[in-house]
């Protein structure tokens, strides 16, 4: 039986859960308060780099992600912090999708999985 590794874990989830050699990232969102769907892209994806690395990884290793935007007329800006961020020849595989939030301050969510 493998080994489960769970990050920054809490009474209702984990951040990240490692097993089998991948890391699975649960969806993050911007607690910081900012404003634009592009602000609050480059801080979720900024905290996917943290716990990345808290699972032993990096982006480079990413193989497939999911993108869920309030509006999907933010798409232009968030693709403008995503391709700033994504390791060039390593993207993953991507979905991306325009649906209601847990909270109308929120506009960008993301989850992820990787390689180890």
């Amino acid at each position: 039986m493998s080994e489960i590794k769970r990050i920054r874990v809490n009474n209702r989830f984990s951040e990240a859960v490692v097993h089998g050699g991948i890391v699975y990232i649960s969806g993050q969102v911007d607690l910081s308060a900012a404003r634009t769907a592009r602000q609050q892209t480059k801080n979720v994806l900024a905290i996917i780099d943290e716990l990345l690395a808290e699972a032993g990884t990096d982006k480079s290793r990413l193989l497939r992600a999911f993108v869920y935007l309030a509006n999907i007329g933010d798409l232009q800006d968030m693709n403008k912090e995503w391709e700033a961020w994504v390791v060039p020849e390593s993207t993953p595989a991507r979905t991306v999708a325009q649906c209601e939030l847990s909270s109308p301050a929120f506009l960008v969510q993301v989850s992820a999985e990787a390689a180890l």
